[in-house]
C-alpha cells in the first residue's frame, strides 16, 4: 500500500494528550509548522503561513512523547500524513494528521538529554535461542568418549635401482 510519508519541523502547540486504548496507550498533540523566508525589500526574515497538524503516536512512542514533549518545545516529526475533510454545520473542514513514526526534539534549534526507557513488561519473554553454529566440523567428535591418539604410519619401503 503506498502511503504518504513527511518530515515536519515545527513547534509542539499544545500539551500531549495520553489515553489508555484497548490496543495500547496512544498520545495525541498538535504541530505548529510556520515557514520563514527572506525578505528582500525589508532585508529581514519573514515569517509564512503556519500549517497546523494532529500529531498521533502510539504505544512506546506515546508514553515517551507525553512525557518528553511540553508547549512550544522544537521537533521533527516523521510519520504517515492523512487528510481529512468532513462537514461540520453545513461547511466544509479540513484537517491534517500525522500518524507518527519518530518524534524527536530539533537540535539545530536547542539541546536534549537523552535517556533510554526500558522495555515494556509483558508476558515472560521466550528464551534466546542460542547462536547456530555455522561451521562444518572436519570429523565427528564425540566428547562423551576420550579420544585415542591416531597411530603413525608405517614407514615406506622404496626401492632404488
Amino acid at each position: 500500500m503506498n502511503e504518504t510519508m513527511v518530515c515536519a519541523v515545527g513547534n509542539v502547540a499544545t500539551q500531549p494528550v495520553y489515553r489508555e486504548l484497548a490496543a495500547g496507550p496512544s498520545a495525541r498533540f498538535r504541530l505548529a509548522v510556520t515557514s520563514r523566508y527572506w525578505d528582500r525589500e525589508k532585508s529581514t526574515w519573514t515569517d509564512g503561513h503556519t500549517n497546523f497538524f494532529t500529531v498521533w503516536a502510539n504505544r512506546q512512542l506515546a508514553t515517551n512523547a507525553v512525557t518528553s514533549l511540553s508547549v512550544g518545545d522544537p521537533v521533527v516529526v516523521q510519520g504517515r500524513l492523512k487528510v481529512r475533510s468532513e462537514t461540520r454545520e453545513g461547511q466544509q473542514w479540513a484537517s491534517a494528521d500525522i500518524d507518527a513514526v519518530a518524534i524527536g526534539h530539533d537540535l539545530a534549534r536547542g539541546t536534549a538529554a537523552f535517556r533510554r526507557t526500558g522495555k515494556p513488561e509483558t508476558a515472560a519473554p521466550a528464551p534466546p535461542r542460542p547462536e547456530p553454529d555455522w561451521e562444518t566440523p572436519a570429523q565427528s567428535v564425540d566428547t562423551a568418549v576420550p579420544q585415542q591418539p591416531e597411530p603413525e604410519p608405517e614407514p615406506m619401503a622404496v626401492a632404488v635401482t
